[in-house]
């Protein structure tokens, strides 16, 4: 019987190295998200542009769109813009979320790099990040016509992410009814 015992270290350890060993094979940017098949949170917010042009959740319905969370303090926002600009040309309308930053900063930043934002939510105090689930930028969400999160990206979009992931997913949501 006490030799069993001797085992028990071994056995723990090999438990715990199959548990880390799995989260190698995990891709970091799939975070579950409780809000998939949610509508949109509710928010009263100014834009960037306009900090009296109050926008809601209803301004964001009536298409398929793209929700982006971004910053200019956040370096891979700035890699990511240029594919913004692309899927924004090619007539995806997308929203920004300009979390926790500063207006100035954020304004000139669009003014030298584009703008491909129909418009952009200031979020000075993170509150709709924080109702969204925002680990940090950039995110991007993927809303139906109702204004229902139907996919939640976490990390850049690229050509692959788009390619692989978004163009399929508003195509596929473009063509409910």
């Amino acid at each position: 019987m006490t030799r069993w015992k001797l085992f028990i270290p071994l056995l723990l350890f090999l438990a715990l190295g199959a548990f880390l060993l799995r989260g190698l094979f995990m891709d970091p940017t799939l975070l579950p998200s409780p809000l998939i098949g949610k509508p949109l949170p509710a928010f009263t917010l100014g834009t960037l542009a306009d900090p009296a042009g109050v926008k809601r959740q209803s301004d964001l319905t009536g298409e398929v769109a793209l929700v982006n969370v971004w910053a200019t303090w956040c370096i891979s926002c700035r890699a990511e813009h240029p594919w913004l600009m692309k899927i924004a040309a090619m007539g995806v309308p997308i929203y920004g979320v300009n979390y926790k930053d500063q207006r100035e900063a954020a304004l000139t930043w669009l003014k030298q790099l584009g703008d491909p934002y129909r418009f952009s939510l200031f979020d000075e105090s993170g509150r709709l990040g924080l109702d969204l689930g925002v680990y940090g930028a950039p995110e991007s969400y993927l809303i139906d016509r109702h204004g229902v999160i139907r996919y939640k990206r976490v990390g850049v979009i690229d050509e692959r992410i788009w390619r692989d992931e978004l163009e399929p997913a508003i195509n596929r949501l473009r063509a409910e009814p």
